[in-house]
């Protein structure tokens, strides 16, 4: 189930940071970054599910530095959620309202929120090397 979990997670770290990268390089947002988001968010959604799983199987460490940097994750995680999926919804409405000066500037709150979302990455990456 961990290597599911980190396919999933690195899925969503590929797809998310792809279309926040690109839409920042061309300076408007557009369809394709709203279905990179999306593909993240879902990617993100169902890597932490399967981590849910693994953590009330009781295999996950619970102690010690990891266990800290393990319950970082759990509050930056459900955070970052939040707000990818927060993101999302605005980035659709962005869209359909079709407002190019909303589109020109909606790349500082990707960066905001992607920048974010690396807090419970990164703390998960080492929660799990920290044993």
């Amino acid at each position: 189930m961990l290597l599911t979990a980190i396919l999933l997670i690195t899925a969503a770290l590929a797809c998310y940071t792809a279309g926040v990268w690109a839409e920042h390089r061309t300076g408007v947002l557009a369809p394709t970054h709203s279905v990179l988001f999306a593909l993240g968010l879902s990617a993100d959604a169902s890597g932490t599910y399967v981590m849910s799983l693994i953590q009330n199987a009781g295999t996950a460490v619970k102690d010690g530095t990891a266990g800290v940097l393990q319950s970082m994750m759990a509050v930056t995680g459900a955070l970052a959620l939040v707000l990818m999926a927060v993101h999302l919804l605005w980035a659709l409405v962005v869209l359909i309202r079709n407002r190019a000066a909303e589109k020109a500037t909606f790349h500082r709150f990707s960066l905001i929120v992607w920048a974010i979302w690396l807090v419970p990455y990164f703390t998960g990456m080492a929660s799990s090397m920290v044993r």
